[in-house]
Order: C-alpha cells, then sequence, then structure tokens
C-alpha cells in the first residue's frame, strides 16, 4: 500500500494530501462537537456554582438552544464536507472554469482575457455557493432561530437582505479581485510586496467606511440621543483618551434579539456603534409597540434577524452596565489590542503571498486539481491560500483563539481598573441569559474554538485578586 502511494505522480500525493487533511479537520471538528453536545444532552440540572447567576428555566432553555445549533451543526457540516469532496474529484473547479471561458467567448473574449475570465469564475463560484447554502441559513434563521424567539425576519426580507448582501458582495468583490491580480501580473518579482500592500490598503479602506457607507445599506444607524448615557460614554472616552467623535445605536432588533457593540476608525476619528437590543431603555424588544433604538454589546455575539416582540423579560443591560461593557471594548483599544491584532494579520498575509510566489511556478499543484493545460493566477490564489495552506491555517486559528482569550481577559481587567467590576458581572450573566448561552463546556471543545472564555473564569477573574 505504501508503495503504491509513494509511486503515485507528485499532482496525485497532492490531491489526496489535500483531501485527506481534509476529512481529518471535519473528523476532528466533529469529534469536538460531539463532546460538547454530550455536555449539552446530560447536563440537565443548573450546577450549584450557577446557582446564583442562572434560573433553571433560563438554564433549560439555554441547553435545549445551544443543542438545536449543535446538531444543526453536524448535519450542515457534513453536507459542507462532502460537497466540497465531490467537487474536487469530480472536477468540479476546471469544469467551471471552462464554463466561465466558453461565456467570456461568447461575448468575444479569448483565453487571453485571462482576468475577465477570472471574474465571470469568481461570480458563478459565489452565486453556486448562495444557492447552495441558502436552504442550510433558512432553517437556521425560521426553523432554529425562530424557536427559540431569536428570529425577527419576514421570509421577504430576509430573501430581499440576500440578495442585497450578493450584490454588495460583488460590487467589491469583482473590483478588488480584477486589480489584485492585474498587480500579480505585471508586478515582475517582487510582486507579492505590491499584492500585499494593495490587500492592507483595501482592508484598511473597507474598515475605514464599512460602518458609514456599507453596513448602512442593510440596517438603520441613528446617532444616540442626548442625554446621561451619552454623555456618560463621552466622559469615559475622554478619560482614557479614546478620540470618540461619534456614537450610532442600529436597528439590529429588525433582524435578530441578539446584541452587540463595536467601534471603529482609526487616529482621531473613532466611534462606537451600539445594538438597539443591548439597551435596556431602548430595546424595542422590551416594548409591544417600541420603535426606539438601543445600542450594542461586549460579547460580539452577532444575530441575524429581528420583528418587534414583547418579552416577558427585560431585554438589554442597564446604562451603567452598557458602560462597563463599553469599558470593556475601550481596553481592547487602551491596550493595543486592536493594533496587535491588525499587525498579526498583515505578517501572516505577507507570509503567504511571498509563499505563494515560491510556489505559484509549481505546475504540479496546478494539476493536481485538474488544470494540466493552463495556470489561470486566480485558481493558483484559490489553490494555494485555500488548500496548500490549510495545516497552517488550522494551527493559525487556534494560536490566535488563545491570543483572544488573553485579551478578552486583559480587556475585563482593565474594565475592572476603572471601578466598573460589578456592573460588568451583572453584563455579563445579563448578556449571556439574553442571547442563551449555555454557561457549561467541555474543557477541549472550549480550549480549541472559545475566543471568549467561558462564563464562569471571567466571573471568577472579576471577583478574584487584581492581576497585572
Amino acid at each position: 500500500m505504501l508503495q503504491k502511494i509513494l509511486a503515485l505522480p507528485v499532482e496525485d500525493k497532492i490531491f489526496y494530501a489535500v483531501l485527506v487533511f481534509s476529512w481529518t479537520v471535519y473528523i476532528w471538528e466533529a469529534y469536538l462537537a460531539h463532546r460538547q453536545r454530550k455536555v449539552y444532552s446530560t447536563t440537565m440540572h443548573v450546577p450549584t456554582e450557577l446557582g446564583k447567576i442562572m434560573d433553571s428555566e433560563t438554564f433549560e432553555k439555554s441547553r435545549v438552544y445551544q443543542l438545536d445549533k449543535s446538531n444543526f451543526g453536524f448535519w450542515s457540516g457534513l453536507y459542507s464536507e462532502t460537497e466540497g469532496t465531490l467537487i474536487l474529484l469530480l472536477g468540479g473547479i476546471p469544469l467551471l472554469w471552462k464554463m466561465s471561458g466558453n461565456l467570456t467567448a461568447h461575448f468575444g473574449f479569448g483565453p487571453e482575457y485571462e482576468i475577465s475570465q477570472s471574474l465571470v469564475f469568481l461570480m458563478l463560484a459565489t452565486l453556486f455557493s448562495a444557492f447552495t447554502g441558502l436552504p442550510w441559513s433558512l432553517y437556521n434563521t425560521f426553523i432554529i432561530e425562530e424557536k427559540h424567539g431569536f428570529n425577527q425576519q419576514t421570509l421577504g426580507f430576509f430573501l430581499k437582505d440576500a440578495v442585497k448582501k450578493f450584490a454588495v458582495t460583488q460590487c467589491i468583490l469583482l473590483p478588488v479581485t480584477s486589480l489584485l491580480l492585474y498587480i500579480i501580473k505585471i508586478g515582475g518579482d517582487y510582486f507579492f510586496i505590491y499584492a500585499w500592500l494593495f490587500t492592507l490598503a483595501v482592508s484598511l479602506i473597507l474598515v475605514t467606511i464599512y460602518a458609514d457607507y456599507i453596513a448602512p445599506l442593510f440596517d438603520k444607524f441613528t446617532p444616540l440621543p442626548d442625554g446621561e448615557l451619552k454623555s456618560d460614554i463621552e466622559s469615559m472616552s475622554k478619560s482614557i483618551n479614546f478620540p470618540l467623535t461619534k456614537v450610532y445605536v442600529v436597528e439590529g432588533s429588525k433582524r435578530s434579539s441578539h446584541s452587540n457593540a463595536y467601534f471603529y476608525g482609526f487616529f482621531k476619528n473613532k466611534r462606537i456603534v451600539l445594538f438597539d437590543t443591548l439597551l435596556e431603555d431602548y430595546s424595542p424588544l422590551n416594548n409591544a409597540g417600541g420603535t426606539e433604538p438601543a445600542t450594542g454589546e461586549e460579547n460580539e455575539v452577532a444575530g441575524n434577524e429581528s420583528k418587534s416582540k414583547p418579552k416577558n423579560k427585560k431585554q438589554g443591560c442597564s446604562n451603567h452596565e452598557v458602560l462597563a461593557v463599553l469599558g470593556h471594548e475601550l481596553g481592547h483599544w487602551k491596550l493595543g489590542h486592536t493594533v496587535k491584532n491588525i499587525v498579526i494579520s498583515q505578517m501572516n498575509s505577507f507570509l503567504c503571498f511571498f509563499l505563494f510566489a515560491v510556489l505559484i511556478g509549481r505546475k504540479e499543484l496546478f494539476m493536481a486539481f485538474g488544470f494540466y493545460d493552463s495556470q489561470p493566477t486566480l485558481i493558483g490564489l484559490m489553490i494555494i491560500f485555500q488548500f496548500i495552506f490549510s495545516p497552517y491555517n488550522e494551527l493559525l486559528s487556534f494560536c490566535l483563539t488563545v491570543l483572544s482569550r488573553r485579551f478578552e481577559f486583559q480587556a475585563d481587567a482593565f474594565a475592572r481598573n476603572m471601578g466598573r467590576s460589578s456592573e460588568l458581572y451583572s453584563a455579563l450573566i445579563k448578556l449571556n441569559k439574553d442571547n442563551l448561552g449555555f454557561p457549561v463546556a467541555d474543557w477541549l471543545f472550549s480550549t480549541w474554538h472559545y475566543s471568549h472564555p467561558p462564563l464562569l473564569e471571567r466571573l471568577r477573574a472579576l471577583t478574584g485578586p487584581k492581576q497585572d
């Protein structure tokens, strides 16, 4: 058996190595998910140490919600892995490239117009992905999220939103990709430097304009009204020299009752965005007919739906708790976490482009995926970044998860040092309840997947001895 494998052509070894690694990762992820599902299935009662922070009704709701999501994740993950394997085995990538060439030829563009063919290929690939993913997204939104009271969307809103997202994505993706391919083709021996600088510029521009020009295409952003909360946010920002210019409230309740909060901007132009579902005094979900905006949250638990439904229990946090959550978020800025993440991301991007430059001339990489007569640049990017780098990407992802948890502890400690420990403590409990987070996790699953520490660990850190 080993001799047969060693006797295979290099391109076949590459192809089967990619398949084997892909399924190895899937099996590992499925094993971790199974461990966590076992926790959901067997932890039927509130553990003693959680008795003071979570009632049995909320505990059961969160357990069932997370179990439903885990079961859904198993089937959607199995489908995704099977679909990807079939595409590779049946030559789906070279087939789609050929179809793209036929389409461009129909309009008078021959094989020499590789960038045009690449854009058609990209559009067809994203269209295929959108259609195959639509049933799963519909089920997740209108069955699971609806069942557990989070979905606020109508079917019409959902479909309209999906079309809008696809259109906006194409408007950004196609021009950026065409320019990147052009830079790679004319860049000479040092094209990887120019390509990296281009992607750096694009990422910075998108981060800068997202909340002002892209996000408002999907959600309503309104300035936080003058009042005590706004004054307190401005005072807190000033106390740590955070260059705040505006505070917005986004109508997240139109989609989901999940909550979120974030800041964005560079240099002296920072803005804070709060989801209305985060603010107890603003959330329309606390009123039968309320329409006022509210604000965001710290826990990065974004949602995907929204219709104004009254709740028995108040949604969101008090003003003091919102300030504590923002103290945590501003801690990320003050401690340099945002800059550190950007630096790590760009170092990784530069390394990947450099290795791409080293590997792009290897014909066997293209032959492994069915490209025997041509070596399109876009296909090379896909093969190298998605398949060849996959072991490295998995390792990097885990390392960034570990780093993220460390940053979260540090940001919590920053809020604590601002004198907002008790408010952050109660805010974390409320947000966990509002989002039906399950507070019990398998240690291996949480180590591999959780970018935020489990709730109990964060609460213990907030009440334990202070650390530098």
